[in-house]
């Protein structure tokens, strides 16, 4: 949104100098991009007067120019065919930078004469895009003025970035508002006042459906004019439209644009004489078309609002006019279209045709509804002013949409919830200078104003408050400190995020974040999404669907590494995977990748490549960093189609899988084409219970026995198919009083073993803490193990 200093001024009397209003949109919410001083590009041009042009001796299109500039007479050679005697323009001295052509003028001869400056023309000072001939300013132009400030372009042009929600500053009226509420001048009220019409409309307005809650234009204002001359608009309007990029083109046109911007209330003018009866509002018929102002054809749906006649469509509503009804030079009858269309109905409108325009802008944003009244009065004032005629009595159709709201807003809230101490009083000030109403003796009842549709709560007044109060004024306070004795900021749940995190970053993976999205090709080898997980308008082609696995993104990012030369990344991410669109179908994952070498080469020892035992080990640590019961987890090989499938499992515990590790596929890495190996895992936060409390108060001190621990070797045979933490696990669990610990130390398959079995040996601990163990008990402990070995996993003693 581009306007003005002057502009601003027709709506707020202020001293504020730029600086000032800048800082001020800025804590506003409405952050300037840009403050442009076009006056700055013009310094040392100046108002001159051609006393004489006279014929160039060797050249037919050429004059030489006697110049004066009120601080002597200077020649120059000029090629302009309007360059005459007598006329006043504009003068560019020896030296100057001409904007429009990037030449720095420097004294020459042209064709054998001295020429020093040049007189400027409207496109080479960026004006416009007019090169026929010089600027001819009227006669009675004082000579040797900055040109800047003859032209009025001596009035910076400031930027703004608007959000979605604040469609009441696209115009300068709504920026004008704020900048009153700040403490920065006082708003002048627009004229709104009644324009009576002197005769009664040829064409009125109809609805060509039902008019109720949720159509495309609940309601449309217009009016007759006749007699009106649609000449060139007067200079002050030009200039203002060019100040903010826009190109002038009639009357008529400049001001619709001109309303649009200064009070954003889109307009559109029909060349009356081109309608054939009156004109209605009304959904379009499928494959019903429309020549469109920018002069290309639309197809158009029964999704989309038109304006119509009996015999054709001469406008998309709220998007653009038709060219067929458009006013031009001829024009002498006009009716004006003021409407007031449905956010959602022209944003899909617009987003089926891809037409952006300022309407469309305007509208999907949400222009006030009221603004169908005042608006056509502005209008009407201005075409009688500018283009003469006459008005006819306004006419419309349709109910005005019921915007009428009010919230409860408790005084304390704007401390309490936007942290800022703002005395009632001063809260009602800005509210009342914001246009809302609030009433009441606290909590009060605020009336919302019509051009505010962002507002729906409380927490939105609260807002609207604080923002004009300064964010800066709101005092910096920490976060209470989280101890053991004082109440939680956040649930173990939202903890274990941060742990996660700060566990494999101590294991020395580093963190990538990398986007929600992957591509459909991606997904389908880590799983595949269903229809509700793909994006309708993907942000780019590869990107087209929500991740259902972080690792693709990992793999991506590691290939990446390699190919530029950073070898054996190991990286990890903390966040979200998708299974579907059900509240329940996002899950908090903590993932990693270790890829190339987990052992580089070194004195130390022979370099290795990562393994499924470096991902397992970076899956306990996040197990256990966050709490989970890691002395009860079991690993199965049940690990998805992506892991290898004799290098991976997963951590279990019961039959909840809380995490899978392994090597990645060597067909996943194919597709990806990546070299490899790599070894990943994926734990899920979500999945494992809470932690247990730890006790308030100390424990007692860890008793040692005195009494030498024993320790029993075993060797098993078993099916090839138990894992051994089967035999680890039954053999501890035979005498837990006794054996503190069981390993295995030995896998062999082969000769003396038969076909589909293999030996598991077992290194068992037996710590005595009463006495020292005879041989019996020591015997007695060992048939336990052997009875419940044989019993859980099949096991049977190996001779």
């Amino acid at each position: 949104m581009k306007f003005t200093l002057s502009w601003l001024k027709e709506h707020l009397d202020t001293t504020a100098s730029v600086a000032e209003i800048q800082r001020t949109l800025t804590m506003l919410g409405l952050e300037v991009e840009s403050v442009e001083d076009r006056a700055a590009k013009l310094e040392g041009f100046i108002t001159a007067h051609v006393l004489e042009a006279v014929q160039h001796p060797n050249a037919d299109k050429l004059r030489v120019c006697k110049v004066d500039t009120g601080s002597g007479i200077v020649q120059v050679v000029c090629g302009a065919p309007n360059a005459r005697t007598g006329m006043k323009g504009v003068f560019a001295p020896s030296g100057a930078h001409i904007p429009g052509t990037g030449l720095d003028l420097k004294p020459s001869k042209i064709r054998g004469v001295d020429s020093n400056g040049m007189l400027c023309s409207e496109r080479e000072l960026e004006l416009s895009e007019d090169h026929a001939g010089i600027i001819d300013l009227p006669a009675d132009t004082p000579i040797g003025l900055p040109a800047a400030r003859v032209l009025g372009i001596d009035d910076p042009v400031i930027e703004i970035k608007v959000t979605p929600n604040r469609a009441d500053a696209l115009g300068v009226l709504g920026i004008a508002r704020d900048l009153e509420a700040a403490g920065l001048g006082r708003r002048k009220q627009p004229d709104v006042a009644k324009v009576p019409g002197t005769y009664k409309s040829p064409v009125r307005w109809t609805h060509g459906y039902d008019v109720k809650p949720g159509v495309s234009c609940p309601i449309v204002v217009g009016r007759h004019f006749r007699n009106v001359k649609n000449g060139p608009s007067p200079a002050w309007l030009q200039q203002r439209l060019r100040a903010i990029g826009l190109r002038p083109i009639s009357a008529l046109v400049d001001i619709t644009n001109l309303v649009t911007f200064d009070l954003n209330r889109p307009l559109h003018v029909f060349d009356a004489d081109k309608i054939a009866g009156d004109l209605v509002m009304r959904q379009a018929t499928p494959g019903e078309t429309v020549l469109a102002l920018d002069g290309r054809t639309y197809t158009l749906d029964e999704t989309m609002a038109v304006i119509a006649d009996s015999k054709a469509v001469h406008g998309i509503g709220g998007i653009m006019g038709g060219e067929d009804s458009g006013v031009s030079e001829t024009t002498t009858n006009v009716f004006l279209e003021v409407a007031y269309f449905d956010p959602i109905a022209v944003s899909a409108a617009g987003r089926k045709l891809a037409i952006q325009s300022d309407a469309r802008y305007r509208f999907e944003r949400g222009v006030d509804p009221e603004s169908v009244w005042w608006g056509a009065e502005v209008a009407a004032r201005l075409i009688l002013e500018l283009c003469g005629g006459e008005t006819s009595e306004l006419v419309s159709s349709g109910i005005m949409p019921a915007w009428q709201r009010s919230y409860s807003l408790r005084p304390e809230r704007a401390r309490t919830l936007g942290g800022a101490d703002v005395p009632a009083a001063a809260q009602l000030d800005i509210l009342r200078k914001l246009g809302f109403g609030p009433s009441g003796e606290g909590p009060w009842s605020v009336a919302v104003p019509s051009w505010r549709p962002d507002v729906v709560g409380e927490a939105d007044l609260v807002e609207e408050v604080v923002r004009v109060h300064g964010y800066d004024n709101v005092p910096a306070v920490s976060m209470p400190r989280e101890t053991a004795t004082s109440r939680p900021v956040r649930t173990p749940e939202q903890r274990r995020v941060p742990t996660a995190r700060r566990a494999l970053a101590v294991r020395g993976l580093t963190e990538a974040v990398t986007s929600s999205f992957t591509h459909s090709v991606l997904a389908d080898l880590f799983g595949g999404v269903g229809d509700d997980l793909k994006v309708l308008n993907p942000i780019a082609s590869e990107l087209d669907v929500m991740r259902p696995s972080i690792l693709p993104n990992l793999l991506q990012a590691c290939g990446r590494n390699e190919a530029r030369g950073l070898k054996d990344p190991a990286l990890f991410e903390v966040g979200p995977q998708y299974k579907d669109a059900t509240p329940t179908g996002q899950r908090s994952i903590a993932a990693g990748v270790r890829y190339g070498k987990g052992q580089p080469r070194a004195w130390t020892g022979p370099e290795r490549p990562v393994d499924a035992f470096d991902a397992k080990a970076d899956a306990l640590a996040v197990l256990a960093a966050i709490g989970a019961p890691t002395d009860n987890l079991v690993a199965q090989p049940k690990a998805p189609a992506w892991y290898h499938p004799g290098r991976s499992g997963a951590l279990v515990l019961g039959d909840r899988p809380l995490a899978y590790f392994g090597e990645v596929h060597p067909d996943v890495l194919a597709k990806l084409d990546l070299r490899g190996p790599a070894a990943a895992f994926e734990v899920f936060l979500d999945a494992a219970p809470p932690a247990k409390a730890r006790p308030s108060k100390a424990r007692p001190a860890l008793k040692l026995s005195p009494f030498q621990p024993l320790e029993r070797d075993f060797a098993f045979i078993v099916d090839g198919t138990i894992p051994a933490d089967t035999l680890v696990r039954a053999a501890r669990g035979a005498d837990r009083a006794m054996i503190t610990a069981a390993q295995v130390f030995d896998v062999y398959a082969g000769k003396g073993v038969p076909d589909g079995k293999k030996s598991v040996a077992l290194s068992v601990t037996i710590q005595p803490a009463e006495k020292t163990l005879t041989d019996e008990e020591i015997e007695a402990i060992s048939q336990k193990v052997v009875a419940q070995v044989a019993k859980q996993a099949g096991g049977v003693l190996r001779g």
